[in-house]
Order: C-alpha cells, then structure tokens, then sequence
C-alpha cells in the first residue's frame, strides 16, 4: 500500500516503431517477414524489398530440429509444407572420412541410451569398453539405428518409450521455402517491393532514415532488416560495422554446388564425406539430391573442385556447377543502430552442422524478445548483440572440432587443421571430454550433451576414464542393463515402415 507521503507511480511514455522495412527476400528475408507478420498481428506496417535480378544463394537444404518449432509457431501444417519443399525427414548427419579415411559416424537428433541413477549412460558405456566389450555407443541410439536402417517414424510423447528419445529435421527444397513463406507473409499484410536498391541514406546520428531504389522510390522505415545476403548492404556497406574473419580456424572458402538425379535408397540423414581440401555434402529430397563440396581455395582451385564433385555425384547431374564465394566469420555487431542483421548479412558458419537457418531462426526470435521502441534502447541491443556473439561462437567451436579432431594426414589442408591452434573456449571442452568424459553444459548454445559426444567419440577422442559413480553398479548388472537397451533399440527401429514409405503415405509431393 502507498503511503501519502509516496510518489505516485510512473508510467514510461515510448513511441513504437511504425514501419519496418526487410530488405532482401530469399530464406532470411520471408523467414523474418513471416515471422513478424505472425507475432505481430497487424500493429506495424512490414515492407519486404527483393530484386529478382540479384536472386537468392539457395543451397542451404538441410536443417535442425529446431525449424518445426519455427514452423508450428507459425501455424504452418507439417505435411503441406513438406509436400510444397519437396521434403524429407532428417534424423541426423552422417560423418564419413573425418577421424580417418573410412570412418563412419552418424551424429543424431536424439540420446545414446538414458542416464543410470543420474550417472550419464555413455559412463557405462566407457565401463564396459575398459572391461573388453566392442560395442559401438551408436547401438543404443535409436535415431542412429534407425536412420542406418532406412526406417523413419514420428515420435511418441511417451518418456517411458524409446520412441520419445529422438527428434527430427527437415531437407527441403530451399529454393521453394522462401516463396512458401512469401505467400503466407503476403496473407498476413506484408508488403512486397520488387526493386533494387541503388541507395542508403542516413540521418545525422548514423541511424538508417530511407533506401532509394532504381526506381526512384524512397522507402523510409523506422526499424531495418539486412537479409541482403554476404554483401550486408545495410549493416556492412551503409553502417561500416566491421566483420570478424574466423577462417584462420575455417580455412574454406569457397562451395561449388549442383544437383543431381537420385539413385541411392530414400535416407533420413544429410551426409558429409570429407575430400582432401574439405567436404561433400550429400542432401536427398523427394525429387532430387543436392550435392556440394565446400573447400579452401588455398588447397584446391576451383576447376579441380567441381571436377571432383562431379566425380562423386551418384546421378546424372541437373544443373551445371556453381561457384559460391564467401569469408567464415560475423559482424562485429549483428543489430547496428536501426538494423538487425538476419542470415548470411549476418555472419556465416559453413553448412557442416545445417546451422544456418537456425541463426536466421534465433536472430528472428531473440529479436521479438528485444523488439525495440523509436529509442532504440542500447541496452537491449546490447543484450541481443551479447546473446547472438554467444550462439555464433558456440556453434563455431562445435564446427572447428570436426575439423581439428582428425588423424588425418594426407593432404595440407587435413595436415592444418589437425595442428592449428583452437579457440580456448574449444580447447578447454575437448581437454574435459578427454580426461573424464565430462561434456561442458551451458545455458545458452545450440549444440547439447549427445551432439558432442557423437563428434568426440566418432572423431577418436575417447576418454581416459568415466564417472567412478558407474562403478556403483555390479559390472554384470552393466552388461544387462546396456544388453536390453541396445535389444529394444534394435527391435523398435526394424519394425518401423521405410523412409520412402512414410513419405509417400505421409507428404508425398505432387
């Protein structure tokens, strides 16, 4: 209760942002738009500028889980939106050639067994291994099992079944997401531009006032959206924000991508084999495979690389190769003023682990959290700024451990990677794991505990010990208890219907 003698209560008076203004289209464009039109419900005015003749990059077909959370936000219906993409499922990543040449992993959207007496089951795993037994962890991953055997189900919401213990992805045609998402947005109020910027203008205090296009149209906006791709034109050419060059640990610089006809069985996982100047990425749809060697140009030129990937397609080819270009890394500030850097304008991290529809995501996500008023609050840009450095840095070190955790030494690039100095963010982690099997867990990050452990046991790095907690269980109780588990994996996974199968009775596209 207030006293006499107390101050009223004050209420802060803002004005809110009237016009935002998205420019680029392509994933992160209609990602972002769509996203805001949803969220926002009609209470600001969301313009989307594109330009057919600077077109969209396109490749990126594979995804993380965490898009069906994005799509069920948006009220999209699951199996239109796949039969529209011309999708499939994806239960995880198959690794081939990374620790050494005919190695084989797959790291899976789900758990390797479930924790013992609060003791992480991988610890009994190691227990056994010390004691002769040959199994591999993947035996007790059902998403690895059943992703080797060509089967795919939904999971059940039930925890006592190994069928609630994996979640999915998608691989999708990304050239038919963005329109996807284009018309949704347009329904919703959105209003596209088509035309191409010739000019930014600024106000005094740096802040974006307008952009000019070819046509002669000023399109103002209190709040802008750089979707614009690896250029930035806002964020980079308008606001000189700067850029953190992170190839000194990604040294590949360039994809050359094309698809092909498809001849292998229906596969619920993305595939990535390693090349001697860096990977091929393998991406089955429902109409076509989508091929692609990322690599470093210091290693390798860009003729050879092509010749290689064509070398290695299993269809005839769909389209002639194409060349991308581009600087691993992020801007030093991904929200500048009045611009929110989304997608490639952003930053990039290589499509090793399908994280970059994840970072348009969690850009579009955390910006909703902090959605600004005319003031542009420093403090909330800050904290986006913070959190968003945070998802990039983590996401980065998971990538750069696949590359550093290798006995390869055939070839300079594989020679590099394994002897370069690593963030001590990454070194730290690893130096855990490898003492006593301990994965280092943080609030905020992408990539949890089974991810890890998948990379750092399918890449040799094998702990010189485990938990002495696992030892509280007789050793023949281990075996028995791991014996059921890998049983009840096996069996659930084989009586599933085929990958194939699923999707024809499920969203088989037109």
């Amino acid at each position: 209760m207030r006293s006499g003698n107390d101050p009223a209560p004050t209420t802060m008076q803002t004005e809110p942002i009237r016009n935002i203004v998205i420019v680029g289209g392509g994933t992160a464009g209609w990602m972002a738009a769509a996203a805001l039109a949803r969220m926002l419900r009609g209470r600001y005015e969301i313009r989307l500028i594109e330009s057919a003749e600077i077109g969209i990059i396109g490749v990126g077909e594979a995804t993380v889980p965490h898009i069906r959370f994005f799509n069920r936000t948006l009220g999209l219906d699951e199996a239109d939106f796949m039969r529209k993409t011309r999708a499939t499922f994806k239960l995880g990543i198959e690794f081939v050639n990374w620790g050494r040449i005919g190695d084989a992993y797959i790291h899976p959207f789900g758990a390797f067994g479930r924790p013992i007496d609060d003791v992480g089951f991988h610890h009994y795993w190691l227990r056994l291994r010390s004691s002769g037994d040959s199994s591999d962890l993947a035996d007790y991953s059902f998403p690895v099992t059943a992703a080797r055997l060509g089967k795919f189900t939904l999971p059940t919401e039930d925890p006592a079944s190994v069928m609630s213990t994996f979640s999915y992805a998608f691989q999708f045609d990304a050239t038919l997401y963005g329109p996807y998402l284009r018309d949704y947005a347009v329904q919703r109020g959105v209003r596209r531009t088509e035309g191409k910027i010739v000019y930014v203008r600024l106000r005094e205090n740096g802040f974006i006032d307008a952009v000019l296009l070819e046509s002669g149209e000023r399109v103002a906006g209190d709040l802008f959206i750089d979707c614009s791709g690896f250029r930035g034109l806002l964020i980079e050419q308008a606001l000189k924000t700067g850029y953190e060059n992170w190839s000194h640990w990604l040294p590949c610089d360039r994809a050359v991508a094309l698809p092909c006809e498809t001849v292998e069985r229906s596969v619920a996982y993305t595939r990535a084999t390693a090349r001697t100047a860096g990977w091929q990425w393998r991406i089955p749809l429902q109409h076509r495979v989508g091929n692609g060697y990322v690599f470093s140009s210091q290693f390798v030129s860009e003729d050879e690389a092509a010749t290689t990937l064509l070398g290695n397609i299993e269809g005839a080819p769909l389209a002639e190769p194409r060349v991308l270009r581009f600087t691993t890394g992020k801007r030093r500030r991904t929200w500048n003023r009045n611009c929110v850097a989304i997608g490639l304008a952003g930053g990039f991290l290589e499509p090793l682990e399908s994280t970059s529809i994840h970072l348009v995501q969690l850009a579009i996500t955390y910006l909703l959290e902090m959605f600004p008023d005319r003031s542009f609050d420093p403090a909330g840009i800050d904290e986006y700024n913070r959190i968003m450095d945070v998802e990039y840095e983590r996401i980065r070190d998971f990538i750069i451990l696949h590359y550093h955790a290798t006995e390869r030494d055939d070839s300079p690039l594989w020679n590099y990677c394994r002897t370069m100095p690593i963030p001590e963010s990454l070194s730290y982690k690893m130096n855990l794991f490898r003492d006593r099997g301990y994965i280092v867990k943080y609030k905020e990050g992408f990539f949890l505990e089974p991810s890890w452990l998948a990379v750092y046991l399918g890449q040799r790095i094998v702990p010189r010990r485990y938990d002495p907690l696992a030892d509280n269980m007789d050793l023949d109780a281990v075996r028995k208890a791991l014996g059921s588990v890998r049983r009840t994996v096996r069996q659930a996974a084989e009586a599933l219907p085929s990958h194939g199968d699923f999707i024809r009775k499920y969203c088989r596209a037109a």
